[in-house]
């Protein structure tokens, strides 16, 4: 029966969002009281239990999506994001550009959100694209595929983040595993749709575009490379320094500081209003409005967040992840599988990367540390499960298909295959990270 009223509650989410349009908060509230009432809690203890999972799920993450939000839009404003992308180009140059772009989606990737990095990103692909008279989707899907892999598998995404917070698993350890798997994950696109995609009539929809900044007023490269890179370097340092070091070692005392995710996206967002607005001569009042504009940008984003830990506690104080838990450690199937498999249906269902991984970190908490599964591979199938088989009821879907001019057919085949195949291969990839984690 417990299970039973989960499956309701799910099938119910999914109603309300999809069918019902109902805003995604309100449906994540909506099916909380459901789901606790259901399960014998009093009314009173539903609504404790929601204050609870928003108050947890927010508590640190408003700070690092929030910082990251404020880093994304500096490093686009700034020009940053341009000249990585053209002085990669112009280093790798004609034969490796796909290649050279799978790279750049993945350095731009990981301090932008993703619809940020889209809209930012693909008039510079239209750019190279026209540039070398080389087919669109031939360089665009290598760089999309790489922001897509961020989104699902990198902090300070926000979906990653936050189910890393409900897992408890530790952050920097995520960010490293999850680098070690996007990397060969986005590589994988380059030879298995570099020469399909040629045959796909793909144009650029003049509609969309980003007025690109003069070359003699973008950052220097360095300077963009270190304020896009800057946290992973802060966070991803941190984790290896414990690898070798006891708690007593000066150094980690140092970068268990820096490294700290609030603390590495706040100096990453400080230096970023130094280096990219203040060195060069911007007004810090342009700058303080360009942050303001950022924050109103995640604010529903947060909130999705919030709705996620609001079911994931009352399934907690109800006793069903308990029960569920039970279960599950009867079945033979790998705790990995059976979390990607959760994420892909209700993203298939839902559409949301964010709700579909959310989701089903709700439903498959009581699987963590089940079978020696470290937290971290947890985080990292069920982010690979959030971006299986992007289709209509995606915004992303018709994003990519406006932006190249693509019939919903082409899209299908070449977006939401894209989707598919780093989905699987992500899992593919945690199933051997953890033969050595």
């Amino acid at each position: 029966m417990p299970v039973a009223i989960v499956f309701a509650g799910v099938i119910l989410l999914l109603l309300l969002i999809t069918i019902g349009k109902l805003e995604t908060f309100i449906s994540f509230i909506l099916v909380s009281l459901f789901v606790g009432i259901a399960e014998g809690l009093p009314v009173s203890g539903v609504l404790n239990a929601i204050q609870k999972g928003i108050g947890d799920t927010l508590s640190s993450l408003v700070m690092i999506l929030g910082f990251g939000a404020m880093l994304g839009k500096l490093v686009a404003d700034s020009g940053a994001a341009q000249h990585i992308t053209q002085r990669l180009v112009a280093a790798f140059g004609l034969k490796y550009v796909h290649w050279t772009l799978m790279l750049t989606g993945l350095i731009v990737g990981i301090p932008m959100f993703y619809n940020v990095g889209f809209v930012i990103m693909v008039p510079l692909v239209f750019t190279v694209a026209a540039s070398t008279g080389l087919p669109l989707l031939y360089v665009g899907l290598p760089m999309l595929a790489s922001l897509s892999v961020t989104h699902g598998f990198l902090p300070p995404h926000p979906s990653p983040t936050a189910i890393a917070g409900m897992f408890k698993a530790d952050l920097g350890r995520t960010l490293l595993l999850g680098l070690a798997l996007a990397i060969p994950t986005a590589a994988l696109v380059v030879p298995v749709f570099s020469q399909r995609s040629k045959k796909y009539d793909a144009k650029p929809n003049k509609v969309f575009h980003v007025d690109l900044i003069p070359d003699n007023q973008l950052p220097p490269l360095g300077t963009s490379l270190l304020t896009a890179l800057l946290p992973v370097l802060l966070i991803g340092s941190s984790a290896v320094v414990r690898i070798f070091t006891d708690e007593q070692n000066t150094i980690r005392k140092i970068t268990d500081v820096t490294g700290d995710p609030v603390l590495a996206m706040l100096i990453s967002v400080l230096a970023a209003i130094y280096f990219l607005g203040i060195r060069r001569g911007k007004k810090m009042e342009t700058i303080t409005a360009s942050l303001a504009e950022s924050i109103a940008g995640i604010a529903m984003v947060l909130l999705v967040l919030a709705g996620a830990g609001a079911l994931k506690e009352v399934l907690v104080a109800s006793g069903v992840s308990d029960y569920i838990g039970g279960l599950m450690k009867a079945s033979s199937i790998s705790p990995l599988i059976l979390a990607w498999l959760v994420a892909a249906v209700i993203r298939v269902c839902v559409g949301s990367a964010t709700v579909a991984g959310l989701t089903a970190a709700g439903i498959v908490l009581p699987m963590v540390g089940q079978g020696g599964v470290s937290p971290e591979l947890m985080v990292l199938s069920i982010g690979a499960g959030s971006i299986f088989f992007s289709h209509v009821n995606d915004g992303g879907f018709w994003m990519f298909k406006e932006y190249f001019n693509l019939s919903i057919k082409d899209t299908l085949a070449t977006w939401s295959m894209m989707e598919t195949t780093v989905s699987v291969a992500g899992l593919a990839g945690v199933l051997i990270l953890n033969i050595f984690v």
